[in-house]
């Protein structure tokens, strides 16, 4: 009888520093996840600056383009450094040099004296958007625990949502105080000057709370710290029982064990030069991009107007679409751990495939110019009712679920570097979409949107054939099988 009240005592203890744990984790999680929110930031901050850009250097609408979209070059640049590092200098190392490389972008491009300037550091800027997008999902994955992990990793594409939101708001408020994003305001500068500098305070944030945090334990054992890495797994686990983290750090060991020193030529595989489980993280990148979901917020002026609104309330309707996709980002938060991440890839799949057919149904039937279309009754309502399925689909499901998935499906020791590959094909994927919309919408946005419905029913059909189940499994246990590619 006392052995049963001994037992529930000491039951009680780990369920109280179980919730002294999450709290600790949630933590950690949502210092790494920041890099999501300069990830959005970054991302979205030059579309309130681009008209203004384009008149004081007198750009043509191609090199305009270009300026717009070179960060994503940077970008995958830095996705496919960012592994090698991470597991040479480590994880937090990685978190600093891209809160350092954003704050660099943000005062360059502040001061830039002609396009080639501005070019330079919104390429610096991709760099550590692109750390930003390999790191944050990799340590998250790496210090939670199984039963919460989807959660906490969701956190980035939360992050990512946020960052989007603030950029829009913040150029917005500087665009207004000063009359224009051309004109001049605090300090004699041009309004769209301050719209980058606003990024220097959270890329500071980030470098500086990352120091707070603790080292991977999966880096630290890698690299021989096992004692370290056991107090940093006590702190995470919350369990005071030297047992429980010795049986965890022996996992951890095994793991590694099965596996070499990490490096590129470890994703080497007989099919068509990569292992599959490498190919099912570059696919699952390609299509989250593929389905089209940043023309929504790259190019969503021509469809408002379309549909009857104004280009001055351009802004407005971009701050609903971000809104939406921030507030159903909670419903993938809530769900993942609980319905699991296949379930939810294929239910998005198909409401976006839904939709997007919808949408180019409708454009199929606008009138006007291919430049200007106009969609009669019913179908502008139609379509706009599209359009935010479209983004709830998306945002509910393939936004934040990809990225939990990249986090933890790669075995230990190629984690990091799997997951660079497949950022920086999604990086790659996202240049390649937001470039050739213009050229596609040329046609006639029915044929662009009826594309990405075509894509987001082979995303249906690979996540069904290729993709396995990671819901609950302990990173150690990745790899263990051969996925279906």
């Amino acid at each position: 009888m006392s052995q049963d009240r001994s037992h529930d005592v000491g039951a009680g203890a780990d369920a109280d520093d179980g919730k002294r744990t999450t709290t600790k984790v949630v933590m950690i999680s949502v210092v790494a996840a920041i890099g999501g929110f300069l990830f959005g930031f970054d991302t979205s901050v030059v579309n309130g600056a681009v008209d203004a850009i384009t008149g004081q250097f007198s750009l043509s609408e191609g090199l305009s383009g270009f300026a717009v979209s070179c960060a994503l070059l940077g970008a995958a640049v830095g996705a496919w450094f960012a592994g090698r590092i991470a597991d040479r200098f480590g994880r937090k190392a990685v978190m600093i040099i891209g809160g350092v490389l954003f704050a660099v972008s943000a005062v360059g491009s502040a001061f830039a004296f002609a396009v080639w300037d501005l070019i330079l550091w919104r390429v610096v800027g991709g760099v550590g958007v692109g750390v930003a997008s390999v790191i944050a999902p990799t340590y998250i994955a790496e210090v939670a625990p199984a039963h919460v992990r989807g959660r906490l990793a969701s956190l980035q594409q939360l992050a990512i949502t946020v960052g989007i939101f603030a950029a829009l708001l913040s150029d917005a408020f500087i665009a207004n105080t000063a009359g224009g994003a051309a004109n001049t305001t605090w300090l004699g500068w041009e309004a769209w000057r301050w719209m980058f500098v606003v990024g220097v305070v959270p890329s500071v944030v980030w470098a500086l709370l990352a120091l707070s945090v603790p080292e991977s334990p999966r880096y630290l054992i890698a690299k021989g710290h096992t004692q370290r890495a056991g107090e940093v797994l006590r702190e995470v686990l919350g369990t005071k029982s030297l047992d429980a983290v010795q049986r965890k750090v022996t996992d951890i060991k095994n793991s590694m064990r099965r596996e070499h020193d990490p490096s590129l030529r470890d994703l080497r595989g007989p099919r068509f030069g990569l292992l599959p489980i490498v190919w099912v993280g570059i696919l699952l990148s390609v299509l989250q991009q593929g389905v089209g979901i940043n023309v929504i917020f790259y190019y969503s002026t021509t469809l408002w107007q379309a549909v009857g609104f104004q280009e001055s309330d351009a802004f407005t309707t971009s701050v609903i679409t971000s809104v939406t996709n921030v507030v159903v980002t909670f419903i993938a938060i809530a769900m993942v751990d609980k319905v699991g991440r296949k379930p939810l890839l294929t239910v998005g799949s198909a409401g976006m495939f839904v939709s997007l057919l919808v949408m180019a149904i409708a454009f199929s039937q606008a009138g006007g110019t291919t430049e200007n279309p106009s969609l009669p009754d019913p179908w502008g309502p139609i379509a706009v009712v599209a359009a935010n399925v479209y983004v709830i689909s998306f945002g509910a499901t393939w936004g934040p679920v990809v990225w939990v998935l990249l986090g933890e499906m790669f075995p230990g020791k190629i984690r990091a570097a799997g997951l660079a590959v497949a950022a920086a094909a999604q990086w790659l994927a996202n240049f390649a979409i937001s470039t050739s919309f213009p050229a596609l919408a040329s046609l006639g946005l029915q044929f662009a949107y009826g594309l990405y419905a075509l894509i987001a029913l082979l995303s249906f059909v690979f996540v069904r054939r290729a993709v396995q189940e990671t819901k609950g499994r302990e990173l150690e246990e990745m790899g263990e099988e051969p996925a279906k590619a």
